[in-house]
């Protein structure tokens, strides 16, 4: 005897492999089980000004990438008669402009979309090479020291270091602090005193996102290395941690703006928020990342709309093996509701049960005559063929002459599929009467019927186009079913009399 265990490993194998599958573009790529969700995409528009002296200008301004909370998905530009690059440095993404010769005041926009995504991660960049503390002169190394003397005292760590300095600067009544400040930023001095110390830190820019606001500012920030990871702090309320909303968009540390042949430079941000669906999210998620453009969401639309339709044909014949194998359910053909259940989905169900079985029933009667005809099969097939396009060809111009424009998707039926089925029920009046060409024309239309509203749930539709290992779940499911020599739901009215005796 063949032994199953080959076989249980295999369905096994698939279930896993299809539920790892989707729980993996669940986990790293949000993809929501549900349809109708929405996710919240930040449209950030940078507005870069200045004066142009008539000489070469070139503009370059930091630009954000993927971070914590965040996943960039589109950007570009609008600056007619500049080129435009984005080029990688060493010290992050910037966006660069160009032109020959400028005249006069200059506005050049980068706009960029970032989705909101709680599974975007990137990996942290410790510092390269030991600090090079920042030369300070007379008094201002003197009020240095003394704040990291203060600072040290009450730290324990480079965290809580970097904590105390920025209370001693929001103290009003430090004079130490009042001096530094005369001479640089709140940001660039907290840094110099750390890198005293030997502590990795750097200013970084961060927007608020709020809806709607306009000529919002970079917000000076610092990050300190505490030997593990970056660690942020707002300088001006010395609070720790990235609140909600919050995007670094000059995470490096490098200047924001630079500009050469041109003066009074200034940007400004311009935020606005949308939501998206699910699909549109997982379509921007995967184009920027080239890891998954192996999928179905990185073909052209017209492609994916076809698959969306292909991928519901499994859980047409999950429904159709269901029915015949542990219901008992008869049907014309085997998976023949399943293409009739295809073409109700285009053809909307009242309409598409109206036409088949107009189609089926005039078929039916051409179909007795040819059989007095005694023709062999082939030209008997292809009698059927041809007299089903003529049936569909009348109805058709009959539906649009009355001016019913539902009549006109009856195109949609399968035609050779069509034909086959009335050659079938056309043999099974024959041989086996009325009643069982009425049992599984019944049958088969009920089983049709049952898998078009499969196919047209919300749910059954994201899930099999959005998770293609369901595919793998629903093949283990058919071959289990393929194993089961039971009894049947219908056998139970026929084996009803030994219950009694």
């Amino acid at each position: 005897m063949t032994s199953r265990i080959p076989f249980y490993l295999l369905i096994s194998l698939l279930i896993i492999v299809g539920l790892g599958m989707s729980i993996y573009r669940h986990d790293v790529y949000g993809v929501p089980w549900t349809a109708g969700q929405k996710h919240q995409v930040w449209e950030v528009e940078a507005r870069v000004e200045f004066d142009a002296k008539g000489e070469p200008v070139k503009v370059s301004l930091a630009t954000p990438d993927t971070q914590q909370g965040f996943t960039l998905i589109n950007e570009n530009t609008s600056s007619p008669g500049y080129g435009f690059a984005l080029v990688n440095t060493e010290n992050g993404r910037r966006a660069e402009w160009t032109k020959r010769e400028a005249y006069g005041q200059q506005i050049l926009y980068f706009k960029n979309q970032m989705l909101v995504d709680e599974n975007a991660k990137v990996p942290t960049e410790p510092p390269l090479g030991e600090v090079t503390p920042v030369a300070l002169d007379g008094p201002l190394k003197t009020a240095a020291e003394a704040m990291l003397d203060q600072a040290r005292s009450r730290s324990a760590d480079n965290a809580t270091l970097a904590r105390e300095l920025i209370k001693q600067f929001n103290d009003k009544d430090s004079q130490n602090a009042a001096l530094i400040t005369k001479e640089m930023s709140k940001g660039d001095a907290i840094v110099a005193i750390l890198s005293l110390e030997g502590v990795h830190a750097r200013v970084v820019g961060a927007l608020q996102l709020e809806d709607g606001r306009r000529r919002q500012s970079i917000i000076p920030m610092v990050e300190i290395w505490d030997n593990t990871a970056w660690q942020l702090f707002n300088i001006e309320t010395g609070a720790q941690g990235s609140p909600d909303n919050l995007l670094l968009w000059n995470e490096k540390g490098t200047p924001l703006l630079e500009v050469m042949g041109g003066s009074n430079s200034q940007v400004s941000f311009s935020i606005i928020s949308q939501d998206i669906s699910p699909q549109q999210a997982t379509n921007e998620k995967i184009q920027a990342e080239s890891l998954l453009n192996f999928s179905i969401h990185s073909l052209p639309i017209e492609e994916q709309a076809m698959f969306k339709t292909i991928m519901l044909v499994p859980i047409g014949a999950l429904i159709v093996v269901l029915l015949r194998v542990l219901v008992g359910l008869k049907t014309s053909g085997t998976f023949m509701p399943v293409l009739i259940a295809v073409a109700f989905v285009q053809t909307q169900l009242v309409p598409g049960i109206v036409g088949f079985l107009l189609i089926v029933g005039t078929g039916l009667v051409i179909r007795s005559y040819l059989s007095r005809l005694n023709l062999l099969l082939v030209a008997r097939i292809s009698a059927v063929i041809i007299t089903v396009i003529m049936i569909i060809s009348v109805f058709t111009v009959v539906a649009f002459k009355i001016g019913l424009v539902e009549g006109l998707s009856i195109t949609f039926f399968p035609m050779i599929i069509l034909s086959w089925t009335i050659e079938r029920m056309s043999i099974l009046w024959e041989e086996e009467g009325a009643k069982e060409v009425i049992v599984q024309g019944g049958g088969s239309l009920l089983t049709a019927v049952l898998v078009y509203l499969a196919m047209t749930n919300e749910l059954v539709r994201h899930v099999t186009f959005n998770f293609i290992g369901i595919q793998l779940v629903i093949l283990a499911l058919i071959l289990m079913l393929g194993n089961y020599t039971g009894y049947r739901l219908s056998e139970l009215k026929r084996f009803k009399p030994l219950v009694k005796d």
